[in-house]
């Protein structure tokens, strides 16, 4: 069951039972199945309670749905039923990695939960992703990526300074939370080979998004001070963020003393290098309108392009600020392949985000590109490698066991 002839890829001898739905799950096992594992998304069969419930399913967004499920597999399964729970008891016991994000206390009540599936195999890696933690006083809170962002400190420092927090644009603790868990279980998987013996994992919407934080909460651990939105601006370093140009916009990062000297040169205002209150990046700081007006104004004088080559040249970094479509025709990310062909027999040939990983034995056009299964499409391939005859797969279909 580890390994199927088709598959290539470095993961390609792991076999995956993903029970998680939404997305933080789904994007830890993603990876996985870009990278060559076997995927078998466990999905409640049509006309079980709870069937219909998944934001973000497949008829809700399409283009979402393909790209955070292909490369899967789907068993249909009521892993409340016994019989269901025979069958997953059968994929367990060749298995690798099991994960779920349902609430602390579901996978205990239906008799799944780690130390369950260990007693069938006990090199099994079982992952957890929940809301809030695996106990505490919150830990049967139902889990939201926009609530995670709240109660993990990224909205307070997301935003125009005086405008109240501000939710980033992407859903920034789902992915990191099923980025960490995807990492996590890497790291179970590897210390399986020196042991023998698989382990559980889990991580949280919460924790994850309070890890992002990053030298925002060191901020605060080390040095005692609540950091504040600064909206473009790097809030530790100035001139940083957006300006406008003639004809748009330019992100820059002068970062430093020397960045700071290049730029002045570079936008021709040398006088302001030894500008009183811009000597140094304190000063910058503490007179941060002054300082983003000043050079501000030259900015407005050329187009964005202009000054991208003019501040490359002179050693600052800087950039464009693009739409999606405009960030998929740059040049630099066509050259990187960041947009992958996939054919689907449905809709013919579409694009996905491609793996932002590269092996040099592993190119990523070898890797698996498969459309995102409809609900069941392996059911019966996948009981009959188990041993189900199709007049039993018939029967566990009418008792809406598959």
């Amino acid at each position: 069951m580890n390994t199927s002839p088709e598959r290539k890829g470095p993961l390609s001898r792991f076999t995956i039972l993903d029970a998680s739905r939404v997305r933080a799950g789904p994007t830890a096992i993603r990876t996985f199945a870009d990278l060559g594992a076997r995927v078998i998304k466990l999905e409640i069969p049509p006309g079980v309670p709870g069937a219909d419930d998944m934001i973000g399913g497949r008829d809700h967004n399409r283009a979402d749905y393909e790209n955070l499920h292909r490369n899967k597999e789907s068993l249909t399964l009521n892993m409340k039923e016994p019989k269901g729970k025979a069958i997953l008891e059968q994929l367990v016991k060749e298995a690798d990695v099991f994960i779920e994000n349902y609430r602390p206390d579901v996978k205990h009540r239906l008799g799944i939960g780690p130390e369950e599936l260990h007693r069938i195999n006990p090199r099994l890696i079982y992952a957890s992703i929940s809301g809030f933690g695996q106990d505490g006083p919150y830990a049967n809170w139902p889990g939201f990526d926009s609530i995670a962002q709240g109660m993990g400190g990224l909205m307070s420092v997301t935003g125009k300074p005086g405008e109240g927090p501000m939710r980033a644009g992407i859903p920034i603790a789902d992915l990191c939370s099923g980025h960490f868990c995807a990492q996590a279980i890497m790291a179970a998987l590897l210390e399986r080979e020196v042991t023998g013996e698989g382990q559980w994992v889990h991580t949280s919407l919460l924790e994850s998004q309070i890890a992002m934080l990053d030298f925002q909460a060191a901020q605060w651990l080390i040095d005692g001070k609540i950091p504040k939105s600064t909206g473009n601006e790097h809030p530790l370093t100035v001139p940083t963020g957006v300006f406008q140009t003639s004809d748009g916009y330019l992100n820059l990062a002068a970062i430093g003393q020397s960045m700071w000297k290049r730029l002045c040169v570079a936008i021709e205002l040398p006088h302001l290098i030894d500008e009183p209150g811009m000597g140094s990046d304190p000063e910058r700081v503490q007179n941060r309108t002054a300082v983003n007006t000043a050079v501000g104004t030259a900015f407005k004088t050329r187009s964005t392009a202009a000054w991208t080559e003019i501040l490359l040249k002179a050693g600052v970094p800087c950039g464009p600020i693009y739409n999606i479509d405009q960030m998929f025709d740059d040049p630099q990310v066509q050259h990187l392949e960041m947009a992958r062909v996939m054919h689907h027999p449905e809709l013919g040939d579409v694009k996905v985000v491609n793996l932002p990983m590269q092996f040099s034995r592993h190119p990523r056009a070898d890797g698996p590109m498969n459309p995102a299964p409809h609900q069941g499409d392996q059911t019966d391939a996948i009981l009959k490698g188990l041993g189900y005859s199709p007049a039993q797969i018939m029967q566990l279909r009418e008792q809406y066991i598959v």
